[in-house]
Formats: structure tokens, sequence, C-alpha cells
């Protein structure tokens, strides 16, 4: 299939969820797309079992897919951005230490608490996985995903601080992730340093390279922003921007992720403030989030449609479900012990720490980190087991954790009341 015909069809498919489930199912809207998306993956592969091959078509399309490189080095550049974009950066400026250690720390700890306790569920099921994949699974399934999350969370009345810890972790905590894992790749590969000031080293050049690259770019798209006054020229300006940073810093083998949403956090703050007219912010806030929610739309569509190009055979299928509560444990664990620290110094609300570990959803990042993994005894199994983990987080976490939030805060603000 041509990449029109591709497109076409994605978009078809989430426009007529879309309706279905703001017509008669009413769930979040990027939730209720993967559910309908999932069903009607799994009512082809049923009806594939009973003969009528009608999957082929969609399996065909699937796999002319790069999942991987239209996320990764497509999609997420649009997303982060938007989402840099309406960012408070003094906000951000007064929770600084508990978005960067959430978004660094709690991910390397993470990553390394997923793999020892993989390495014994892969050790329960007699599965040899050399302990470096259980790192990469570690380091792919850690960063957690905001699309759903923060909108839950404004409805839940959950605080403005928490927010925007949850907010700023989730910006940042994807290129830290997505860092990690190219190291860890590097090494599996045996391409990369193994030594402690090798990896360090990488990962500086990573990410400190993608924080210079995004403010140097975002500071030219200021200046061009200040000189204009036309939203349809301003518009074009951001859209160059996200696109041409996102791939010079491809070129220069530094982090994409980070350099977009620190161009976006100086153009949504500086540039909004200084360097447009009042219309001119009200286009570019409509543009970006309409470009948001469709990019969203289509992700959600997408990750429905892969179960039917997966592999699950009972071990694989047994694995995943106990990735389940290891990594919901990982992400307790990693959360746990910087707030224990920062609690010294840092307010937080009284079940940030349960906000934070079954707000951690994971999704679309995590699948296509898992798909770029090159092809090996691990992949399949890595591969099933993340996709089992980031459904369960999008439908069981997602679908809960308003109603769960609304629990908490009414118990909070009753012991605040009593004492």
């Amino acid at each position: 299939m041509s990449f029109f015909t591709i497109l076409s069809i994605l978009l078809t498919l989430s426009a007529l969820f879309a309706y279905i489930n703001y017509r008669y199912i009413g769930l979040p809207s990027s939730i209720g797309l993967m559910v309908i998306a999932l069903l009607m993956s799994l009512a082809l592969i049923g009806l594939s079992h009973l003969g009528i091959a009608l999957d082929d078509s969609a399996k065909a399309m699937l796999h002319g897919i790069d999942f991987n490189q239209t996320l990764l080095h497509g999609v997420l550049s649009f997303m982060l951005f938007a989402g840099a974009l309406h960012v408070d950066i003094n906000d951000l400026r007064q929770k600084k230490w508990p978005i960067g250690l959430l978004a660094t720390v709690s991910v390397l700890i993470s990553t390394v608490v997923v793999a020892l306790l993989m390495t014994l569920v892969f050790n329960l099921m007699r599965l040899s996985i050399p302990f470096i994949h259980c790192l990469l699974f570690g380091a792919l399934i850690s960063p957690t995903d905001p699309i759903a999350v923060l909108g839950i969370l404004k409805s839940a009345g959950t605080s403005k601080s928490l927010e925007t810890k949850i907010a700023g972790e989730s910006l940042f905590n994807d290129g830290v992730g997505v860092v990690i894992f190219v190291i860890l790749l590097e090494v599996a590969a045996g391409t990369g340093s193994v030594t402690a000031n090798g990896a360090l080293l990488l990962f500086l050049k990573e990410a400190g390279g993608g924080a210079v690259l995004g403010l140097l770019t975002g500071l030219i798209a200021y200046a061009m922003l200040k000189s204009v006054d036309d939203y349809n020229v301003e518009i074009l300006i951001t859209l160059a921007l996200v696109a041409g940073s996102y791939a010079l810093a491809d070129a220069l083998h530094i982090s994409g992720p980070i350099a977009v949403v620190v161009a976006g956090l100086l153009i949504g703050n500086h540039g909004r403030s200084f360097a447009m007219s009042e219309s001119t912010r009200e286009h570019l806030d409509t543009f970006w989030e309409l470009t948001d929610e469709i990019l969203n739309a289509v992700l959600f569509v997408l990750i429905g449609l892969e179960v039917m190009v997966l592999q699950f055979t009972p071990n694989f299928l047994i694995v995943g479900l106990l990735a389940i509560p290891t990594v919901l444990f990982a992400r307790l664990f990693s959360v746990t012990v910087p707030i224990s620290i920062m609690r010294f110094f840092e307010d937080f609300s009284p079940h940030a720490i349960k906000i934070l570990t079954w707000g951690g959803l994971r999704g679309g990042i995590s699948i296509a980190l898992a798909l770029s993994l090159p092809a090996g005894p691990s992949r399949e199994l890595i591969v099933s087991a993340t996709y089992i983990v980031a459904v369960f987080s999008i439908l069981v976490q997602g679908l809960t954790l308003g109603s769960l939030v609304r629990k908490w805060a009414s118990t909070g603000s009753a012991t605040t009341r009593r004492s």
C-alpha cells in the first residue's frame, strides 16, 4: 500500500471510532479509540481462526508501517511540542528539583528494578534472556505517557502543584528514557562503551546536546516570530521548528525529544508573551491543540490494531501478565525513593506517590522502542510483554485513575480536617 492509502485508512478509522466512542461509549477519547480498535482487531483474529481471513489486508497495512520510525521520528516530535507549548515555565522552575529527579533518577531506578525482577520472571519461566535485554525492557517500559493522564487528573481535581510535577516529568522522561535505551542498545550490540564513564558521557552528550540544540533553534524561531505579525507565517515557523529541530538532532545523534521540548517551552512562554499578537496566540493554540488531538487519535488506533501482528504464545502471555505487577512495583519504588527524600524540603500532596504510581501509564513510546529492537530470540518476547503492559496501563489504570484520585483527595481532605 502507498503511504497515502495507509494514512487515509488510519484517518478514516480514527474518525469512525471517535464518532462511535462519542455517541455510544463515552470513554476518554484516546482510551475509547484504542478500545474500539483493539476489539475490532480481536474480532478479525477470531474470524480468521474460523476460516474467514478478513485480517490479511489489515496485517499487510500494519506491516507497511514502521511504528518505530512513525512515532519516534515523526509523531512524537509534534506531540511533545504541543504539550510543552502549554506548560508554564515558571511553574516548572518552581518545581525543578522534583521534576528533574522524577524524570531522571526515577527512570534509572525503574530501569534497574524492572531488569532485576524480570530476570527472576524469565528464570521462573525457564527462559534464557541476557541481562542486557532485561535492562532494555526496563528502559523502554519506564517512561510514562501523559496523553490521557493529565486530562483525567484535571477533571478529578488534582492539585496544581502535582499536575505541574506530572506534566514536567512526562515531558522530560520520554527523552531521558529514549537516551538510556539508545545507550543500552549500543552496549547490547557491542558498539557502545560498557564503562560507567562512557555511558555517562554518552548520556550527557545526548541529553545536554538536545537541550542546547532546542534552545538555539527556539531562539532562532523566536527572533523570526518577533519580526512578523501574520499567524499563517508564524504557525508555519513553529512547524518548521519542530520538524527541523528533530531532524537536525537525529543527524547530530543527540536527543530529538529533549530538543523539541526545550524549543516548545521557549516558544510557549517567551514567544507567546513577547513575539505574538493576541490573534496569533489564539490561532496557534487552536492549531496545535487540533494537531495534538488528531495525532493522539491516530496513535491510539494504531496501538489497538497492532495486536494483529504480534506473537502471543502461552509463555509470552504469562511473561506479559507477570510483567504488569513488576512494572507497577518498579514505578512505586522509583517514585517513593526520591519523593521520600524531597519531602524534607518540598511539599507533596498526601497521596502523591499513589497518584504518580497508578498514573504512570505506558503507551506508544514504549511499544515503538520495543519494535525498534533488532531481530533476535528476545525481541518478540519483549515486544509482546511491552504491548500487554501498555494495554493494561491504558485500559485499567487509565479508566480507574479519575475515581481513585477523587477518593484519595477526599480522604486527604478528611484527614486534614481531623488534624
